[in-house]
C-alpha cells in the first residue's frame, strides 16, 4: 500500500517509549509500524501501539471551545457534553481569563489546584507548571505520578537521592539475575517483557517473580514467591535477613558507598524467614533461595511496577526493595539497578519538568531559596517558596473550601482518584473548573469552560521515557476543527492572564515554537543541558543526565557516586495498615491494568481495541467462585464501604483465593467507586491494590 507520509514519533502509551512510524493516508492513521534499528523497541510494538493509535480520529474529538451552559448559575453538578456550548476561542479565553484573575485578585494563588499531565508533551508540562507557578504564585502542582508512582520517588530519594530508572531498557536482554515484583509486565509493559523474556529464553537469566498474582512471567521464573498482598516489606526485610546471617552481603561497596549499615543490619534479627512465612504465606525455603539467588549473582537488578507503588506502605516497599540493591552492591553497573517501570509515556518527562508540588523542573527544590532566585531571573518574576498540595490534598482543599478553581490539563482525576464519590462530592463545591483536553471525560462533566487540544500525533516536542530517554514526537496531520497545540493554549491563557492582573513586568511567555520552551528549561536544568530538538532529530534519543552538548548520555545511574552522596540503609518497621477483608467484606479488591487498554480507557475504548475487550471482568479465584456458588460470566455487584459496581466474572487461577482483580479502564464499571483513600503517610499515594470487598449475586443473598 502507498502511504500519503509516513511519520516517525513515539508512542503515546505506556513509559518504554516505543519509536512508531504512523502510515498516513487522507489525513488519517492507517497503520501502524515500527522501524527495525531504533531504540528502545527495535520494531517491536505491543496491540497498543500497533492499533490503537486510529482513537485521533475518533468522531467524539473534542474540535471546538466549550462553555457550561448554565455557567452564571454558580451551579456544580455534572451534565453531560449537551450541557456545553460550543464558543470561539477569544470568548472562551478571555471567559478563563476573567475567572481565573478574579479568584486571584480575591483570595490568591493558594485557592488554584492545577494539575500536569503525564500525556502531553515535556514542553506542555513545562509551560503549564510554570504558568502555575509564575502567574498564579501557586505550587499546587501535581499529575498521576501521585496515584502510581509517587512512593518509589519517595523511598528512592530517601535511600538514593534520585527516584529515576536506573538502568537501560537495552541492558534487559542481558540480564543475569532479576526480580520482577509488583508489575504484570506482559501486559503493562509488553514490549520490556519480550526482552525479560529474551533474557531468560537466550541467555540463561534467573527470574524470580514475587507477587500475589500468577501473572505470564511466572512461566519463565525460577522462583514465584505468591506473598499475601501488602506484605512486601515482610518478604524484602526477611530476603535482607538471608543476606546478613550468611554473609552474603558486598562489604566493599557498603564501606565505600553507603551509611547507616550498622543500625540497619542489628534491626533485621527478627525479620527471619520463618516469621515471614507466617506474614506473608511464602515458604522459609523459598526466601532464602531467592535472596541466595540475588545475593550472589555478579549482576541483578530489581523492576517493579504500581503493585509495590499504589500502597499504603508504598515507600516502605520502595525502600525496602532499595536497602537490599546497596546491600549487595546492586547499583551503578550496567544489568544492576532500580527500576520503577513508569506507567504513562510521559510521566518521567511530566516530573522532570516540574510537574509536583515540592519541586521546579529537575527536582530543585521550590523551598531552597538560591534554586528560587535562579527561577526568579529567568521568569523575571517574585515565586512562592511553600511547597504545594498534592493531588488528593487538592481533592481535600476542594471539598472543605479552601480551593475554589482546578486547571487541568489532560488529566482524568474523577477516573483515576480513589474513593470517587467522595472525590465527586469535593468537585461538587469548586466555583470554577477549566479543562484543556482531546475528549469530554467523566471530570469534564463538572467543568465549566473545556478547550480543544492537540493529540501526540498532531504536534511536536519530546517525550522522556522509563529509562530517562528524551525522544521527539512529530505531527502527521492538523489537529480536528479548531483545537490548538496544547502549549500554545497555556501560553494564550497565561498572557491574558497577566494583563488581567497588571503584571508589569516581562510575562516570560512568548514562545515561538517547542523547541524554545525546551532549551529554557535546559537551560535551568544541568541534567537537560545537553540535550535539544536539533540533537535528537539527528541521534534520535538521550538519556539525561547529559549536561553538555558533547556528552553521550548516561544509560545507567550511579557509577561513581549518589545524588545524596552515600547510599542509605533504611530502618523499617512492619506496618499492616490497609484495610483488611471482614466477615461482611470477605474479599481483597486489587486493581490494575490489562493488555489492550490504558488507565481511564479515554485513549484505547475510542480504538479498535475496545472491540476486542469490550467490558471489564473480575478475576476470581477457582476455589473461591466454587465455595460461594459462583460461575464464570455470571454478573454479580461488587461492593465495599464506598460503594457499588456491577461486574462480570471470570474464573481464573491468575488471582490467588481471597484476592479479586478488576482492571481500571471501564467507565461503565468505575472501580475507583470501591477503593480507599488511606495513603502512604510521605508519599499520599493512595491504597488502590487493598481494599475489603464482597460479592452480592444479583438473582440472590450475598456470598
Amino acid at each position: 500500500m502507498k502511504f500519503d507520509r509516513i511519520v516517525r514519533t513515539t508512542c503515546p502509551y505506556c513509559g518504554v517509549g516505543c519509536q512508531i512510524e504512523l502510515n498516513v493516508i487522507d489525513e488519517k492513521i492507517i497503520s501502524t509500524g515500527a522501524p527495525e534499528n531504533s531504540a528502545p523497541n527495535f520494531g517491536r510494538l505491543c496491540a497498543k501501539g500497533r492499533f490503537g493509535t486510529d482513537f485521533t480520529h475518533h468522531h467524539s474529538r473534542l474540535k471546538m471551545p466549550l462553555i457550561r451552559k448554565d455557567i452564571d448559575k454558580g451551579l456544580r453538578f455534572p451534565v453531560g457534553v449537551e450541557g456545553f456550548r460550543e464558543a470561539s476561542w477569544d470568548e472562551a479565553l478571555n471567559l478563563a481569563a476573567d475567572r481565573i484573575a478574579e479568584t486571584y485578585k480575591k483570595s490568591g494563588g493558594e485557592a488554584f489546584g492545577t494539575f500536569c499531565c503525564a500525556k502531553a508533551t515535556n514542553e506542555d508540562n513545562y509551560l503549564f507548571q510554570k504558568f502555575a507557578r509564575s502567574t498564579l504564585k501557586t505550587n499546587n502542582v501535581d499529575h498521576c505520578a501521585r496515584l502510581c508512582h509517587a512512593a518509589s520517588v519517595a523511598g528512592l530519594q530517601k535511600a538514593l537521592g534520585s527516584s529515576a530508572m536506573s538502568n537501560s531498557i537495552a541492558e534487559m536482554k542481558d540480564l543475569e539475575v532479576f526480580i520482577v515484583t509488583g508489575s504484570n509486565t506482559t501486559e503493562t509493559h509488553p514490549v520490556i517483557s519480550t526482552f525479560m523474556r529474551e533474557a531468560v529464553v537466550k541467555n540463561g537469566a534467573k527470574l524470580i517473580v514475587i507477587d500475589p498474582r500468577k501473572i505470564e512471567m511466572t512461566n519463565f521464573a525460577v522462583l514465584h514467591l505468591q506473598h499475601k498482598p501488602g506484605t512486601d516489606v515482610a518478604l524484602f526485610q526477611a530476603m535482607a535477613n538471608v543476606i546478613i546471617k550468611g554473609k552474603l552481603y558486598n562489604t566493599n561497596f557498603i564501606n565505600s558507598r553507603t551509611e547507616g549499615f550498622e543500625l540497619y543490619s542489628k534491626n533485621l534479627d527478627k525479620f527471619t524467614p520463618e516469621w515471614a512465612e507466617i506474614i506473608t504465606g511464602v515458604p522459609s525455603d523459598d526466601i532464602k533461595e531467592a535472596a541466595e539467588i540475588y545475593a550472589k549473582a555478579n549482576t541483578a537488578a530489581v523492576y517493579w511496577g504500581m503493585g509495590i507503588s499504589q500502597s499504603v506502605h508504598g515507600t516502605d516497599n520502595t525502600i525496602s526493595i532499595a536497602n537490599l540493591a546497596l546491600l549487595c552492591g546492586h547499583l551503578g553497573r550496567s544489568g544492576t539497578g532500580l527500576n520503577p517501570l513508569r506507567g504513562q509515556n510521559n510521566v518521567q518527562g511530566c516530573s522532570d519538568t516540574g510537574g509536583l508540588p515540592a519541586y521546579y523542573s529537575g527536582y530543585q527544590s521550590v523551598s531552597d531559596n538560591e534554586i528560587k532566585l535562579k527561577f526568579e531571573a529567568k521568569w523575571n518574576t517574585h515565586l512562592n517558596n511553600k511547597p504545594g498540595l498534592t493531588t488528593l490534598e487538592m481533592s481535600d482543599a476542594a471539598g472543605s473550601g479552601l480551593i475554589t478553581d482546578f486547571i487541568i490539563l489532560g488529566e482524568n482525576p474523577l477516573m483515576s482518584e480513589p474513593d470517587l464519590n467522595a472525590a465527586r462530592h469535593h468537585f461538587s463545591k469548586l466555583k470554577n473548573v477549566i479543562m484543556i483536553d482531546i475528549f469530554f471525560n467523566e471530570s469534564a462533566e463538572y467543568a465549566d469552560i473545556i478547550f480543544p487540544a492537540a493529540s501526540f500525533a498532531e504536534k511536536d516536542g519530546t517525550f522522556t521515557n522509563s529509562d530517562r530517554r528524551v525522544q521527539l514526537i512529530r505531527p502527521a496531520f492538523d489537529t480536528p476543527g479548531e483545537a490548538k497545540v496544547d502549549w500554545k493554549i497555556i501560553q494564550e491563557l497565561a498572557l491574558k492572564v497577566e494583563s488581567r492582573l497588571d503584571r508589569k513586568e516581562s510575562s516570560g511567555f512568548e514562545f515561538s515554537s517547542a523547541s524554545e520552551i525546551w532549551d529554557e528549561m535546559a537551560e535551568l536544568v544541568s541534567p537537560f543541558g545537553g540535550i535539544s530538538h536539533s540533537r535528537l532529530e539527528k541521534e534520535g534519543g538521550v538519556h539525561w543526565p547529559c549536561p553538555l552538548e558533547n556528552h553521550s548520555g548516561t544509560p545507567y545511574l550511579f557509577s561513581d557516586t549518589f545524588p545524596r552522596g552515600k547510599g542509605l540503609f533504611n530502618v523499617l518497621e512492619l506496618r499492616l495498615e490497609s484495610e483488611q477483608p471482614t466477615s461482611e467484606y470477605p474479599y481483597i479488591l486489587s486493581t490494575g491494568r490489562i493488555l489492550y487498554h490504558w488507565h481511564g480507557g479515554t485513549m484505547t475504548r475510542r480504538s479498535v481495541l475496545d472491540k476486542i475487550y469490550p467490558k471489564a471482568l473480575a478475576e476470581i479465584n477457582p476455589e473461591d467462585a466454587e465455595k460461594d456458588g459462583l460461575q464464570d460470566g455470571q454478573t454479580v455487584t461488587v461492593s465495599s464501604l464506598r460503594g457499588s459496581v456491577s461486574v462480570e466474572l471470570k474464573v481464573s487461577g491468575r488471582s490467588p483465593k481471597g484476592v479479586i482483580f478488576i482492571p481500571i479502564h471501564f467507565s461503565e464499571t468505575i472501580v475507583n467507586e470501591l477503593t480507599n483513600d488511606l495513603r502512604d503517610p510521605v508519599a499520599k499515594i493512595p491504597d488502590f491494590k487493598i481494599s475489603a470487598v464482597k460479592i452480592i449475586q444479583q438473582s440472590s443473598s450475598l456470598t
